[in-house]
């Protein structure tokens, strides 16, 4: 049973990646580039997946950005290579000897230290890391971000905080915010509420806080990027290929009926939305 449902949740999410190969994403990352929109490209790996296949991704990734000249960053998730922090050291340095800007995904509350040690060894240039608003740490997260000089994506998150589950998300993600409003070199505010996009930027800008936009690709995009454009701001766009895995956690689709039906639809059609119009 465990199989099948795993076979369905993969279905569903398959609207959200830009395809299976490297190259699927950067046909969409040049279109988004030709619409004046820059990119984050990521490869999401499969359970299973060994480091080194990881590693090597992160690699081809890195090439491709650099011989492409696209206004792209990478994005890594350190716990499939947290066992060999070398390869990620060895990913980091390459980065950087290319231009290439690398932001650290975020994943489950156990598993931040080791972004923050990764990060610490490798140092601030040209390095990011992503800080949910639903821990009851995260206030903390961002302030060490800003101890370690890092850029900060905010996110809502996926996993909850075992301390914390019913967390309120929007204000758990404006907290973050505050704490990071004049102090972060540069935040990037990703979510597709245009609410809370509103008010992130609002909060952030006043500050005189650097900042963008950040979408997943597959969501709607255009209310959320007019948002950002009206404040001056660029929006980026967040291009996942490899293995398909659902964009929002299945707790929540039962606690929130619109994203349940978004989830039936999105299975029982493979809809996604594409990029955005023209910045």
């Amino acid at each position: 049973m465990n199989r099948l449902i795993e076979a369905v949740l993969m279905r569903a999410a398959r609207p959200y990646f830009a395809g299976t190969r490297l190259n699927d994403a950067l046909g969409l990352a040049r279109e988004a580039g030709a619409r004046g929109y820059p990119v984050t490209l990521c490869y999401w790996n499969a359970p299973d997946d060994p480091a080194d296949k990881v590693i090597g991704n992160y690699d081809a990734v890195i090439d491709a950005i650099a011989l492409s000249g696209l206004d792209a960053h990478m994005a890594i998730k350190v716990p499939p290579v947290a066992q060999k922090p070398e390869l990620i050291s060895g990913v980091l340095a390459k980065a950087r000897e290319h231009g290439v800007p690398v932001d650290i995904d975020a994943h489950a509350p156990d598993e931040a230290e080791a972004d923050y040690e990764t990060a610490a060894r490798a140092g601030p240039e040209g390095l990011g890391i992503a800080i949910p608003g639903r821990w009851a740490n995260s206030p903390a997260l961002a302030d060490r971000a800003v101890e370690l000089g890092l850029r900060v994506r905010v996110v809502k998150g996926q996993w909850d905080d075992p301390a914390a589950p019913d967390i309120d998300m929007a204000q758990g993600y404006l907290a973050v915010i505050d704490r990071l409003a004049g102090r972060c070199r540069e935040v990037g505010v990703a979510t597709h509420d245009t609410a809370l996009a509103r008010e992130a930027i609002r909060r952030l800008t006043a500050a005189g806080t650097r900042a963008e936009l950040e979408l997943l690709f597959g969501l709607p995009m255009d209310p959320s990027a007019d948002i950002a454009r009206q404040a001056g701001l660029k929006t980026r766009i967040y291009l996942a290929y490899g293995d398909a895995w659902i964009p929002y956690s299945i707790r929540s689709a039962f606690r929130h009926p619109r994203t349940l039906v978004r989830f039936a639809t999105d299975l029982a059609t493979g809809h996604r939305d594409g990029l955005p119009q023209p910045a």
